[in-house]
């Protein structure tokens, strides 16, 4: 713990230093900062209403959740080509990129404070984004063209959306045209080692119907070797409107990631990735009465994913290219479902039901190397899983009090049922500033490959039980001090049944693993963020979070932290510019040859060219990394070093 500390330090003098240097900068400024004091005195000004919290919009001041809302212009505005790239700037939230930070198109492992990946439950219009093998999601499928905002609740959210015992990142996805007039936009960008980033989208109305269209498409050599990336991107959504109180819903997407996953020379393994993702929802939305609203929503979800292993030619598994192991995914869920909500009076009130019926097929195909080790040269499972839900919740609103008591009942074919209770709690002081506490109980079920599928040197273990969690959080957020907004927010999570993987568990082959509930732990720490106002068009945001782990995870982190630091610049005319700084300490032994010694710089900038009633058109460039500096958590995954990519963007 002595080197974490010493970089906690160091990390801690470099921000304060960063505070000082802000403090005196905006003092200077202060009467010119007077006049933008709106800008702060809205509390997420663009993100009014949030929906993650109880499934139903609400203002976020009456939100009690620890909640971080992210908008498309923010998107755009950091010029982001995938889901993590977002999520990787918000505190509270770890990632781990498959290929590196900065790599185009990595796949990554999303984690809340502490929490590992399965723990965190993604969701897009509706629709589960974890793989039923792993449990955990991958985001890369999704393209960010399409995204309204993305709402991040981190810590427990059962009690709303059943399985998310670290948290909920929600995807809305941009909404149907309202005008008869199409609009939308045309972008490109290139960068070096042949990165290359085409968007359009279309979206208007015709007739009553409104639509939204999007197709996009990615390509990278890779800006490391063997690292290369290629997808193809389609997406539309219609709303019908039926009656005057009834409208239906239509989408339908489909994502074609092909990923080089990179050089392993410790295990002499060259590993690529091939995947397909199809999707499609069904909703209807009528207002039966001035206080009731009924939704109903169906959705149907195919992904399929193969994972191909060959040898490098080290001298470990064989020669150049030869064939090491094949793992190949089918996954299927088709699910419904339905919610009243009832307003009256100080309630909003919801009351829903979900049922979802899941499949996966898993081969496995192995090399002559593996066969030597006794595992058999083609395996197939075919395990299923069948969920169902009730879950209530209402939000009180009294005065400056809003309370949010919520309950959830799920049952599911593998572990049983579960009940997950939550009660929140928000509390506006005067006009500047926010309270919010809440408790919850949550829970995430163990993924089929654990349970009942297997997988290459691992048994199931139909006996698992649900991961559970008691989660107790408090903050505040204000602008009661003068140009500045501020939110701090400590949280503690204490977890039960916690799935470990044990080595040599028995079994053929010899020397196979099994996970097992291995018994408690507890996650506790603390998020800070501020923003001042722009002073000369400038403005500065901070984020800071620490997550104390006890005991120490199987890699040997006891407390990891992240820092952000942003940099913006806004003639409100025709030019932007963001410098962005992130720093994660990870706390990892000596053996995964990791480095973070480094903070990652990417500078954004923004020029509108030109602008008129018809079209927009902006020239952008992105330099990555722009100090070459190291950030990552395996040797054999080393980040890019300094690259740059340009732009354009039609508007219309």
């Amino acid at each position: 713990m002595n080197c974490s500390n010493n970089h906690f330090y160091k990390k801690g003098i470099l921000l304060l230093f960063f505070v000082l240097i802000t403090s005196y900068f905006y003092g200077a400024f202060a009467a010119q900062a007077e006049e933008e004091m709106d800008v702060l005195r809205l509390f997420y000004k663009e993100k009014d209403l949030v929906v993650s919290a109880t499934r139903h919009p609400k203002p976020i001041s009456q939100v009690a959740e620890n909640i971080t809302v992210v908008t498309a212009k923010e998107i755009e505005e950091m010029n982001a080509h995938t889901v993590a790239e977002v999520l990787n700037r918000i505190p509270g939230l770890f990632v781990v990129f498959g290929q590196g930070t900065g790599s185009f198109g990595s796949a990554s492992l999303i984690q809340t404070q502490g929490s590992t990946s399965r723990h965190v439950l993604v969701q897009m219009d509706g629709v589960a984004w974890n793989l039923l093998s792993s449990g955990a999601p991958e985001t890369n499928s999704i393209p960010v063209g399409i995204i309204e905002r993305i709402e991040v609740i981190k810590g427990p959210a059962s009690s709303a959306w059943g399985s998310s015992l670290g948290g909920v990142v929600n995807i809305i996805t941009k909404p149907a045209g309202t005008a008869g007039k199409p609009a939308g936009s045309v972008s490109a960008s290139y960068g070096e080692k042949n990165t290359q980033d085409y968007r359009a989208e279309l979206l208007g109305e015709e007739g009553t119907v409104g639509y939204y269209l999007y197709a996009g498409r990615q390509y990278s050599e890779g800006q490391m070797s063997s690292r290369d990336f290629e997808t193809n991107n389609f997406y539309s959504k219609f709303r019908i409107p039926l009656s005057e109180n009834v409208t239906a819903g239509l989408s339908m997407g489909y994502s074609d990631p092909q990923t080089g996953l990179g050089d392993f020379p410790t295990g002499d393994i060259r590993s690529t990735s091939s995947s397909r993702t199809f999707f499609t929802t069904a909703s209807l939305d009528a207002s039966l009465t001035r206080e009731l609203d009924l939704n109903i929503s169906f959705h149907h979800f195919k992904q399929r994913i193969n994972i191909m292993n060959n040898a490098l030619g080290l001298g470990v598994l064989g020669t150049p290219g030869e064939f090491y192991s094949d793992s190949l995914y089918d996954e299927e869920t088709t699910g419904g479902s339905a919610k009243l909500v009832w307003a009256h009076g100080v309630h909003t009130a919801v009351f829903g039901m979900d049922a979802e019926h899941g499949k996966l097929d898993q081969t496995l195909v192995s090399g002559t190397y593996l066969q030597s080790w006794g595992v058999p040269a083609t395996s197939a499972t075919y395990p299923g899983i069948d969920q169902w839900a009730i879950y209530a919740n209402d939000t009180i609103v009294i005065d400056r009090w809003s309370i949010t008591p919520g309950i959830r009942y799920d049952h599911n074919s593998i572990t049983g049922s579960f009940a997950s209770p939550s009660l929140g709690i928000a509390y506006r002081l005067g006009e500047d500033s926010i309270v919010r506490a809440s408790v919850a109980r949550g829970f995430t079920i163990p993924p089929l490959s654990a349970t009942s599928g297997g997988g290459l040197f691992l048994d199931p273990n139909s006996s698992l039980k649900p991961e559970k969690v008691w989660s107790y959080q408090t903050g505040v957020e204000s602008t009661a001090l003068r140009y500045l907004w501020a939110k701090a927010t400590v949280f503690r999570h204490e977890i039960k049944d916690v799935l470990k993987r044990e080595a040599s568990a028995g079994g053929a082959p010899a020397f196979n693993d099994l996970y097992i509930n291995s018994g408690a732990s507890r996650r506790q720490g603390i998020e800070l963020e501020a923003e001042t106002v722009p002073v000369y068009n400038l403005s500065l945001r901070s984020g800071f979070a620490y997550v104390d782990i006890n005991p120490a995870t199987e890699y040997g982190a006891a407390g990891i932290y992240t820092w952000n630091i942003g940099l913006n610049y806004n003639d409100k005319k025709s030019f932007r510019a963001q410098l962005f700084g992130h720093y994660a300490w990870w706390d990892l032994g000596s053996a995964s040859r990791a480095s973070y010694d480094d903070f990652i710089w990417d500078l954004n900038l923004n020029k509108k060219i030109y602008s008129n009633e018809l079209i927009a058109t902006d020239l952008f460039l992105t330099a990555h990394n722009i100090f070459n500096g190291s950030q990552y958590v395996l040797g054999d995954i080393q980040n890019p070093k300094r690259w740059v990519e340009a732009g354009i963007r039609f508007s219309f």
